[in-house]
């Protein structure tokens, strides 16, 4: 969604989840040292040791919209953000498990229902300006405020009510869940800690979305994180520097990051992304299409290609089931009345032929799906779940049941037809900037056309096609992908709630359309306060049931992880949550004899 991520996402994941990673497991946080000069309480990672200086430049498809993660949704934004922000709980990218960040410790009441959370002492924003209390309380009422529309602010509402925090003392607070909460510290990660001396005034003065563009002076940016804002050229290029007062060390006690640069430059596509990392002008290179990976892995001059194996990303094809009003005319009524057809959903999925596109898209570096879950994650999926092979036959048998006929028996490819005779005829939108799912797209429409159903593919801007989907919902069918930023399965509630944005069949109900719809908006519910991760799993489970019962979305395919490293990068540890490649930014080097580095 590009991957659609909800940021919708940040997502949170489900401590100790195996990682299907076939290179080295990165290091992991592992102590707390005292600075005695500076009487700062710094985090110590594991892991090879570096060196530090040089730059390290990267390639973004498309220049992020905002460097402030209140208001940022696009993939871009949120990678830039990542690497100039910090929360207060991480979830390691590599094992998925939570470890201590901005807050050293953390202690759980009884009952499950307070958090108590201890920030590191003597810390500083990149600015210099010290971190607080204040900066976290302020921090929670932003993301909090239903004006404001942060994507984080589902994930902070527990048992139908927000989490409320209260301060003990400069670096003490106190979270209070309204329920328990199945995976209680991990609500935490992807929360940057806002600067108060910086975000405040604009929130209080209602423009709190006006700031943090890329043309911000870097003197009036801040953040937590271990680069701050150094340069922007538009069109072309965002630097990050070095944050001289970042908290965390290597086991030789130098301070982190390593780098002095990071460099993303924006590249409109990916075969432009490809000849930049061949020609050495970036460093590393991720989000990489199978045909691109493979024509990379024959080289391999100099640099080290790798699949990391599935992720969490899926995709999937949509009907529009919005209740549309007055603006329904005849021939979408029309269209809809199949799409609600259930019968009609189950015959579409029955004559898509997964196998093919992972085979024709992803060069088999992918999976096939028959649900939300992907074999990256192995924890949540639902093993009951059916994967049966494509049939014309019984999608036929389908259509059959639900009324449909074919008329023009005689002619070598018959038309499908409704009850009333009408042909059986809609498009499908695409993102005209992802090759894949134009691909996946185009095959369903081959798929469909062996049933007499005549589909149109229409690609679409990115902005656009989410603009039909999300806001005018002008739209028939829809092929669109989300990435799991957690594989707990609360990343996603947004999506299965009937009130989420992210219900994408009909998203931002009022209340439930269908029974079903409210039976997932009960199981959602009721899994997000149970502690016990069986139980949880038991309740996860039959939401993945029902949902391969009334195929709202038509599960099609998740691709591998593919990324790739020059030989002179250090610490270099892909990961399948993202960012795969930068999620250990920190410790990132350049090898001695790397041209670029500043000893």
């Amino acid at each position: 969604m590009t991957i659609l991520r909800p940021k919708l996402s940040h997502c949170r994941k489900l401590l100790g989840l195996f990682v299907a990673l076939v290179l080295t497991v990165a290091p992991v946080a592992v102590a707390l040292t005292q600075q005695a000069k500076s009487n700062e309480e710094l985090l110590t990672l594991s892991g090879e040791v570096g060196h530090s200086g040089g730059r390290l430049v990267t390639s973004l498809r498309a220049e992020p919209k905002t460097l402030n993660p209140v208001v940022a949704t696009d993939a871009p934004s949120q990678e830039v953000i990542g690497a100039m922000q910090a929360d207060l709980v991480h979830i390691n990218r590599a094992t998925q498990l939570t470890g201590p960040a901005l807050a050293k410790s953390w202690k759980v009441s009884s009952d499950g229902l307070d958090y108590t959370l201890t920030l590191r002492q003597g810390l500083r924003f990149s600015d210099g300006e010290p971190l607080g209390a204040e900066d976290v309380l302020l921090t929670m009422r932003v993301y909090l405020d239903e004006g404001v529309h942060a994507p984080q602010r589902d994930l902070l509402i527990i048992g139908g009510k927000p989490i409320t925090v209260r301060k003990i003392d400069a670096q003490t607070l106190v979270f209070h869940f309204a329920k328990p909460y199945g995976v209680g510290e991990r609500v935490f990660d992807g929360l940057a800690i806002l600067p108060r001396h910086l975000f405040e005034k604009p929130y209080q003065d209602g423009k709190l979305a006006q700031i943090g563009s890329l043309s911000t002076p870097a003197d009036q940016w801040a953040g937590l994180g271990p680069f701050r804002l150094k340069e922007y050229v538009a069109g072309q290029r965002l630097v990050l520097e070095r944050n001289p007062y970042y908290w965390k060390t290597d086991t030789q006690g130098h301070r982190l990051p390593y780098l002095n640069e990071l460099v993303f430059l924006f590249v409109p596509s990916a075969d432009a992304q490809v000849l930049r990392f061949q020609s050495g002008e970036t460093d590393v290179i991720s989000r990489l299409g199978s045909e691109n990976f493979s024509v990379l892995a024959r080289q391999q001059r100099g640099y080290t290609m790798a699949d990391a194996g599935p992720g969490l990303e899926y995709n999937f094809l949509f009907f529009n089931l919005n209740d549309l009003g007055d603006k329904t005319g005849p021939e979408t009524a029309r269209k809809q009345k199949w799409f609600r057809e259930v019968k009609f959903r189950q015959a579409v999925s029955a004559a898509v032929d997964r196998e093919a596109i992972v085979r024709l898209v992803y060069q088999g570096r992918g999976a096939a799906l028959w649900g939300p879950v992907t074999p990256g994650n192995r924890r949540w999926g639902n093993a009951a779940i059916a994967h049966p092979a494509r049939s014309l036959d019984k999608a036929r048998q389908l259509l059959r049941d639900a009324g449909f006929r074919w008329s023009n028996q005689a002619q070598e490819e018959p038309a499908l037809v409704d009850a009333e005779g009408k042909p059986v005829e809609f498009s499908i939108l695409t993102s005209s900037s992802n090759a894949d799912r134009t691909k996946m797209a185009t095959l369903i429409q081959d798929d469909l056309k062996q049933l007499g159903m005549r589909v149109q593919v229409a690609p679409l801007e990115f902005r656009s096609l989410i603009d039909r989907v999300t806001q005018t919902k002008e739209y028939d069918a829809c092929v669109l992908g989300l990435v799991s930023f957690d594989a707990d399965p609360n990343s996603d509630i947004n999506v299965w709630l009937s009130s989420g944005g992210m219900h994408l069949w009909n998203p931002s109900q009022t209340r439930p359309a269908t029974p079903w719809e409210a039976e997932i908006d009960r199981l959602m519910g009721a899994q997000l306060t149970v502690t016990g991760g069986e139980q949880r799993k038991k309740l996860y489970d039959r939401v993945q049931e029902i949902v391969a019962e009334n195929q709202p979305m038509i599960f099609l395919a998740s691709p591998d992880i593919l990324v790739g490293a020059k030989n002179t990068i250090g610490n270099f540890h892909p990961a399948v949550l993202e960012p795969y490649v930068l999620w250990n930014v920190e410790q990132l080097y350049l090898r001695s004899g790397a041209g670029n580095a500043d000893q």
